[in-house]
């Protein structure tokens, strides 16, 4: 199970927070197979306190899981491009808010910022979505990411169809599997479960 042995790989958070323990479990099974992660906490994953995690345990585990303090402001990132610090960049969650931003270059916040700094470098930048509008508002956004280069998405699926029929998350168990897929400039298929 070391196929991501010493691949370099940053793990960026936003504030999907009910998420939060599943994609916890996913950064493990990246380290399990011999990843080198470097922690990103978006702004709200790194202040705001939820039902689910206060933002300082959120840091800890983080923290814990990678080995290394979280990135958590914009100077933190973005050397990432220009030192090419990273092989590939997973965001998980990924919030409607920080899709749209992705789909329209928009750089402002830490997560945003190193895939922008990431990807002036040719190297994957794999989407692990999760947003209750990802059918409605994002769905365009989600199409304009499919589209471009170096994008990979974690094979998603409708997690409440009738209750949120809008609703997408990834399955972050996929997450190491995409990783290795887009390293190789492939997506892992099928992409809708």
């Amino acid at each position: 199970m070391s196929e991501l042995l010493d691949v370099r790989i940053g793990c960026a958070m936003t504030g999907s927070f009910c998420t939060f323990k599943a994609v916890f479990e996913a950064w493990r099974a990246l380290r399990a197979r011999g990843a080198a992660l470097t922690p990103i906490l978006s702004f709200n994953a790194a202040t705001v306190d939820t039902r689910f995690y206060p933002a300082a345990e959120t840091r800890r585990i983080f923290e814990g899981i990678a080995g290394r303090t979280p990135l958590t402001t914009l100077a933190e990132v973005e050397p990432i491009g220009p030192k090419k610090l990273l092989d590939a960049l997973v965001i998980a969650p990924c919030t409607g808010n920080t899709l749209a931003k992705l789909a329209n270059g928009v750089a402002d916040t830490p997560v945003t910022l190193a895939a922008k700094s990431h990807l002036r470098n040719g190297r994957p930048v794999v989407i692990a979505v999760s947003s209750n509008d990802a059918l409605a508002q994002n769905a365009k956004n989600i199409g304009l990411l499919l589209s471009m280069k170096h994008i990979y998405f974690v094979p998603f699926a409708q997690d409440d169809a009738f209750g949120k029929p809008n609703s997408l998350v990834a399955k972050f168990d996929k997450l190491p599997e995409t990783v290795a897929a887009a390293l190789a400039g492939k997506q892992l298929q099928p992409l809708l479960c």
